[in-house]
């Protein structure tokens, strides 16, 4: 059984809730790897799935459908990143009412424990620094209050392509950004804690265990032990598959593209800039069995489809890289 990631990689919920549920409806989906090209196959049949572990910053267009994932057999859980950045960082996500008024209808519908707050990522700024981000954090904190019991979080990657749209944005808008020491970073941390301690949430720093300081647990973004908990008549994962350094993810199989997603962020790290992004989320195709065609789609033909899959299931298996997220 695999777990399915929907998806680090793009905003599948937000953007791409109707190709993915035509993708269960026909109960198998393709995806490439991003670091060597290969295109795997997996089932999405409910049977053959352990869970889905969906990310997303804008629930509402998959919400309606939840209801028949959840009666056609299928456990999930939510990622859901509300940051509370100024929208110059994040001008095309959901304002922050809308996004709060959804977290609350999933945790309503699934419970506190399904559904996870990533304040993720911190940016340092001339206009986002210390003092931004600790009332920025005591205002979520108190409006997901009882919604959630946990909050991930983590500080900026100044990946290149980072760097690039960051640089990009400074030049028209006086912005001046910077990487802030560990002793800043730690002074931060400790007052986060101090705050979702107050509001029943325990902290999780993602692939940065210096920042767990007291108060604070390394995470497992997909974690095995919480789907365990929530899902045991599922087996539990144990198999420690990282995607970047730091990380302590159990092993998933992740269906989504990069350069995919047009909520265009500055910060993000799944794509090279934004019109590349919304060039291909317009030119998509909802009934693909990919959701970034670099193969001729398969799902019209079942037959090729059927002769392929025995093959292709193993073959997935065998090929799988340890250390890359698939």
């Amino acid at each position: 059984m695999n777990i399915i990631s929907a998806s680090r990689r793009t905003d599948i919920p937000a953007f791409y809730t109707g190709w993915f549920m035509n993708r269960v409806r026909e109960g198998w989906v393709r995806y490439a790897n991003p670091f060597g090209g290969q295109v795997y196959e997996v089932s999405l049949r409910p049977e053959e799935v352990h869970s889905i572990v969906f990310w997303s910053k804008n629930f509402q267009p998959l919400e309606p459908y939840l209801p028949q994932l959840e009666a056609m057999g299928y456990a999930f859980i939510f990622h859901y990143t509300v940051t509370g950045l100024p929208r110059v960082f994040e001008s095309r996500v959901i304002t922050l009412e809308e996004a709060v008024r959804s977290f609350r209808r999933l945790s309503d519908r699934y419970g506190q424990k399904r559904i996870l707050w990533r304040f993720d990522p911190i940016i340092f700024s001339n206009i986002t620094g210390p003092e931004y981000f600790k009332k920025s954090f005591e205002n979520l904190s108190r409006k997901l209050e009882g919604a959630t019991e946990r909050c991930y979080f983590s500080f900026v990657c100044l990946y290149s392509k980072v760097i690039r749209n960051l640089q990009r944005l400074s030049e028209g808008n006086s912005l001046q950004f910077y990487d802030p020491s560990y002793p800043e970073k730690i002074s931060l941390v400790e007052e986060m804690v101090e705050i979702a301690s107050s509001c029943g949430i325990k902290l999780y720093t993602c692939c940065d265990e210096a920042l767990a300081v007291d108060g604070v647990r390394p995470a497992q973004c997909v974690d095995g032990g919480l789907l365990y908990e929530l899902f045991p008549n599922k087996p539990r994962q144990t198999k420690i598959v990282p995607t970047r350094k730091g990380c302590n993810c159990v092993q998933s199989r992740d269906i989504g593209a990069y350069d995919t997603c047009p909520h265009g962020c500055v910060y993000c790290y799944a794509n090279l800039n934004y019109a590349l992004a919304r060039k291909r989320f317009e030119a998509h195709n909802s009934s693909c069995d990919m959701l970034l065609q670099l193969q001729p789609c398969l799902a019209n033909n079942r037959a090729s489809h059927h002769r392929r899959h025995g093959l292709e299931q193993l073959t997935l298996h065998k090929t799988v890289n340890v250390g890359t997220d698939l």
